[in-house]
């Protein structure tokens, strides 16, 4: 007779609750009820059909539709100069699938008269969606599908970041609301195809935590060949590795990204050297873009009738610009009392990237939303932070519209008022970083350490011990590769005046992985009211 097993009902994880842990959400509960009550055990049994990853997909779509119907007038009416900015309802791809020939059958890179100024994926898509739009030429209805294409397409991928972002901590599955719901999708997303980028870094992301370096590496590499910020991911993998010493995880994703990236340019480079090298000429002699530092300074010399800077002086202003940035968050990297994670690193040297770019689009704000998300998820600074890009984002719209008219200034948003959206966006930007660069040196307010939790974006190196810390405060308790290898060898000699000796200095370090230890058990934390600030 057949023995029977009784059932194991398998356990779930336990996740942090939004209106428990953010005071800004707890606020908003009150009307329902107040927050979810202590003695209730999310995670521990089953939701029904209404799991966290459906509800955060259905949030999608409901915002993905919502970001259709702002370009309601322009899917209505066609977009036109200087209409489709009044309505705020522009995008780039009806404007590429006319002028790039796309309209009339020319592949990216394919067809060598006609320049693409995008990488070798983002043609790709734009050449494979412009082939599922039946008919020839840029007739309305072919705009609008081409449109309706791209955007159908855009909310997959977006779908796919919150899911990635959502998985990535399954502690907290609810921060990927922030991708879900956030305004900047909203209003940017279908402006270009940014989201198949931040896409491929989301996916890129999810394996890492895993402890996938190859597969990481794999999606980093294909998301450079689309956009090529998300190679600045390596560069918070490099200043961990060497914080911690495990550099097997920065080499494997290195390597990784580099074959994929090859294997996608080398073919198209070789087939059509002029046409792929048009990008990057492109990039390097364009001059400065609208929303950035660059372009707000030129409009305001212009008004002042000052000197104007030329393609070749933003070029290295910008270059070095973002060079002392990166010094900065290696320095902070290196040198705080505790190994900082993965998303913090990355949000601070994607921002970096973009606040020093000679180039700012409205569609960049996606680069950063799912980051922030990860590396702190707190929604009242979010949600300000997004005000202030909406403003920015209508301003851009106001002002290329004066531009475009050649209306008068008292019916449109003058010079000095777009400058100041400008700047409203970068102060804005600014402080996510510096609130972001002090969690980092003060672990004790960072919302995610907490009850043991150290990186669980962080892969391989969660939980890793320093390998390399200097201690700007106390030199002498620095953590150094040549110093351990000093104190593993047996000596004989009188320990020094100072009263360190081999074991003595031992002592010092054990002390700080003792303290290191006592954050990651929470002993340090003082709350909720503290981490929001």
């Amino acid at each position: 007779m057949q023995e029977t097993k009784p059932h194991i009902q398998q356990k779930r994880a336990r996740f942090v609750v939004p209106s428990r842990s953010d005071s800004l959400l707890s606020r908003f509960t009150e009307l329902i009820g107040g927050p979810l009550g202590w003695r209730s055990s999310p995670g521990t049994i089953s939701p029904g059909f209404f799991t966290v990853e459906r509800v955060l997909i259905i949030l999608t779509i409901v915002a993905a539709l919502l970001s259709i119907l702002i370009k309601g007038y322009c899917r209505v009416n066609g977009w036109h100069t200087p209409q489709q900015f009044y309505a705020t309802c522009y995008s780039d791809f009806p404007e590429l699938f006319s002028s790039r020939g796309l309209a009339d059958g020319a592949f990216p890179f394919f067809d060598q008269k006609t320049p693409f100024e995008y990488p070798v994926i983002t043609g790709l898509i734009a050449g494979v969606t412009a082939w599922l739009v039946p008919g020839h030429g840029a007739s309305p209805e072919r705009i609008l599908g081409y449109f309706d294409v791209n955007a159908t397409l855009v909310a997959a991928m977006w779908i796919v970041v919150v899911l990635a972002t959502a998985r990535i901590n399954r502690r907290r599955p609810w921060d990927a609301a922030m991708v879900a719901l956030a305004p900047g999708i909203v209003l940017a997303g279908v402006i270009n195809w940014d989201m198949w980028a931040v896409a491929m870094l989301a996916v890129g992301m999810y394996f890492f935590a895993k402890e996938r370096p190859l597969l990481a590496g794999l999606f980093i590499g294909l998301g450079t060949a689309t956009k090529l910020y998300p190679m600045l991911i390596l560069g918070a993998v490099f200043l961990l590795a060497i914080r911690s010493g495990r550099m097997r995880a920065f080499i494997a994703t290195t390597l990784s990204a580099v074959i994929a990236w090859l294997a996608v340019n080398v073919p198209i480079a070789a087939a059509n050297p002029a046409g792929w090298r048009y990008f990057f000429d492109y990039t390097q002699d364009r001059p400065a873009g609208y929303s950035s530092v660059w372009f707000a300074y030129n409009l305001v010399a212009e008004r002042l009738q000052l000197a104007q800077l030329g393609p070749g002086a933003i070029n290295a202003l910008a270059m070095n610009m973002f060079l002392l940035a990166c010094v900065l968050i290696a320095g902070l990297a290196l040198t705080a009392p505790q190994r900082p994670r993965l998303a913090q690193l990355t949000f601070l040297i994607v921002a970096a990237f973009i606040l020093s770019n000679k180039v700012y689009s409205p569609q960049y704000v996606l680069w950063l939303i799912p980051l922030l998300a990860l590396a702190r998820p707190r929604w009242r600074e979010f949600l300000v932070w997004q005000a202030a890009e909406a403003l920015h984002w209508t301003a851009t719209w106001m002002y290329l519209g004066q531009t475009s008219s050649g209306g008068p200034a008292q019916n449109n948003i003058d010079m000095p008022y777009y400058v100041m959206a400008v700047i409203l966006h970068m102060a804005a930007t600014a402080y996510l970083m510096l609130r972001v660069a002090w969690d980092i040196w003060e672990p004790r307010l960072d919302p995610l350490r907490t009850r043991g939790v150290d990186d669980p974006h962080g892969g391989e190196f969660d939980g890793a011990k320093d390998w390399f810390r200097v201690d700007l405060a106390n030199p002498p308790a620095s953590v150094l590769p040549w110093r351990r290898t000093a104190q593993s060898l047996p000596s004989l000699e009188e320990p020094p005046v100072g009263g360190y000796s081999v074991d003595s200095t031992h002592d010092v370090h054990a002390q700080g992985d003792d303290t290191q230890g006592k954050y990651l058990q929470g002993e340090y934390s003082r709350g909720e009211a503290e981490r929001d600030g």
